[in-house]
């Protein structure tokens, strides 16, 4: 009997498992495919393996704004697949590599729970396994998500796998849903030539990132030439053509959009079915796993952590999850994982990166806001480099000068976040960021410069 069996080889699954291991425990893991899971393998790594490709064709188009001379590129974009892939198979051996560096043990196959200590492993084959341990974690991750009108054929209503290996790149492509994942591949695909169409539900694109920077974002992929419709919905996608014919709802009434490809990017869903939960009497709630403040489900022995449970669902709130539940498994006291203080990242050109309130939930929960914004066209390295787009947006409650929120929307602002979240964590007041000497010139002077403005203190703006 294993100390720890875990079902799913995710960020939240290998993290988890690695950190067990660590901790002395004898670990198993089960996974129906690749180890990495979907975010090492076909979401987070190999998405910004394409954005780079995207980034380098970008600046070489522009190269004479530098002064460079060069000739007009051709994105090869079979080769840029390939190169995708190639990275996402370095990282996965990567992963293979770490799993037996620490004598973690793999089962191939679809796992399902039969009791609060066994599990039934169907291999490839059709025989099955069964594993015993003491404790379960459930990692079982998310999959992309169909609308009820439109399904996915996998040819031309497609999801952000296929997104991935198309063998030729498409002419034109309409993207459902504006979230990270449809903002990424619109970004991607825009740039190096194919025509987007870009609709989303809501109001704003990104709808879960301040208005004041999806505004500023929407101006941005509008100067880029790319067809954003919010407030709308595909109600239907005719593929009985060569290419695709939707129907939109707008705000103006019915428009079509012809396209070769449609691209499903309209959230994702949990995978928890036929893994045993409703068998063994594990509580869930729309689509979710209820778990306490540790991953421990409604059943004794059995966990769940990342996309799952409640919460973001980002790859790294799933690695914490993950340490912070073997933690407490082994004995530890682990800190609960604060979901107040998560970052999310967005990398389309410019990047936008966040974490906390935004101004207007900030509002809705009745604080007393002190702003500072710096945009980037006032900052010298900025302008220096070529990347004026964007600005620095921090949020304090002007009673005791906590910092609220921030958001970055920028050139390389995904790196500069954690500053923030470092601040939170540790209850550093804004005025201390604004008195911490940043280097002179980085684009990350700008965050000390937004909050000197909040504070009435700036010097550049």
């Amino acid at each position: 009997m294993y100390n720890i069996a875990i079902i799913g080889s995710g960020p939240g699954g290998y993290v988890a498992a690695i950190r067990a291991k660590q901790l002395g425990f004898n670990v198993v893991v089960i996974e129906k495919a690749e180890l990495g899971g979907t975010c090492l393998n076909w979401g987070c790594i190999p998405t910004k393996a394409l954005l780079k490709s995207a980034s380098v064709y970008k600046y070489i188009m522009n190269a004479s704004h530098y002064g460079i001379e060069a000739a007009t590129p051709t994105a090869d974009f079979g080769t840029i697949i390939a190169r995708s892939r190639s990275v996402a198979d370095t990282m996965n051996k990567g992963i293979n590599f770490l799993f037996k560096k620490n004598k973690i043990d793999v089962v191939q196959g679809v796992g399902k729970l039969l009791d609060n200590k066994t599990i039934e492993v169907t291999n490839e084959d059709g025989s099955k396994t069964l594993i015993e341990a003491e404790h379960i974690i459930l990692a079982t991750g998310a999959r992309s998500r169909d609308l009820p009108n439109i399904k996915r054929d996998h040819k031309k209503i497609i999801g952000y796998r296929e997104a991935m290996t198309l063998t030729k790149q498409p002419k034109s492509m309409l993207v459902i849903g504006s979230g990270a994942i449809g903002m990424e591949f619109a970004y991607f695909y825009k740039t190096i030539g194919t025509d987007i169409t870009l609709v989303e539900f809501m109001p704003d694109i990104l709808p879960v990132e301040d208005k004041e920077l999806t505004k500023l974002m929407t101006r941005e992929l509008k100067k880029m030439k790319m067809k954003v419709m919010t407030s709308s919905s595909v109600t239907a996608v005719d593929t009985s053509g060569e290419g695709c014919i939707s129907t939109i709802q707008t705000p103006k009434g019915i428009e079509t959009v012809e396209s070769e490809i449609v691209l499903m990017a309209a959230g994702v869903i949990t995978n928890i079915e036929n893994i045993g939960l409703e068998d063994i009497g594990v509580k869930t709630e729309r689509g979710k796993i209820i778990v306490d403040e540790y991953y421990k489900t409604s059943v004794d022995g059995i966990y769940a952590i990342g996309d799952i449970v409640p919460g973001q669902a980002l790859a790294h709130v799933a690695s914490a999850e993950g340490i912070c539940c073997v933690e407490k498994i082994a004995g530890l006291s682990p800190t609960p994982v604060d979901y107040a203080n998560v970052p999310g990242c967005t990398y389309c050109s410019p990047e936008i990166a966040s974490v906390g309130l935004t101004e207007e939930k900030a509002i809705a929960q009745g604080y007393n806001l002190k702003i500072g914004r710096f945009p980037f066209t006032a900052s010298g390295k900025a302008t220096a480099s070529g990347n004026k787009e964007g600005m620095i947006k921090v949020i304090l409650n002007a009673d005791n000068d906590e910092i609220l929120g921030a958001h970055f929307m920028g050139e390389n602002v995904t790196e500069m976040i954690s500053e923030i979240v470092v601040a939170k964590k540790m209850h550093v007041k804004g005025y201390d960021i604004m008195k911490a000497i940043h280097p002179h010139p980085t684009m990350s002077e700008a965050v000390m410069e937004a909050f000197e403005a909040a504070y009435n203190e700036c010097i550049h703006i």
